[in-house]
């Protein structure tokens, strides 16, 4: 069955960087669109980013120029690289998987079908 695993997440001050990824296993990874959200307490899960898989990303504007998607078709991963951290990025991040999404609609949670269990993204000022 899919199964999505990330990790590398933790603490770190703002302006700092972090990596996330995120290993796919149980489905042709690159036939699907990959995304990442996120889950401040309290908030709803935002969509952070997206990758489809003819390689084009799209981004929510709070993270534009901070954060990049990217993916390894033979390690079957999926990464985000996040820069300039802020506080406000603090959250719970996921990846998620679906098999086909409309380019406008790629950062929608109730698009994606597959979910990996999140991994803990902490920014201090």
């Amino acid at each position: 069955q899919v199964q999505l695993v990330e990790s590398g997440g933790g603490s770190v001050q703002a302006g700092g960087s972090l990596r996330l990824s995120c290993a796919a296993s149980g489905y042709t990874y690159s036939s699907y669109c990959m995304g990442w959200f996120r889950q401040a307490p309290g908030k709803g899960r935002e969509g952070v980013a997206a990758i489809d898989s003819d390689g084009s990303t799209t981004y929510a504007d709070s993270v534009k120029g901070r954060f990049t998607i990217s993916q390894d078709n033979a390690k079957n991963t999926l990464y985000l690289q996040m820069n300039s951290l802020k506080p406000e990025d603090t959250a719970m991040y996921y990846c998620a998987a679906t098999r086909s999404v409309p380019w406008y609609r790629r950062l929608r949670e109730d698009e994606y079908n597959y979910w990996g269990q999140g991994t803990q993204v902490t920014v201090s000022s």
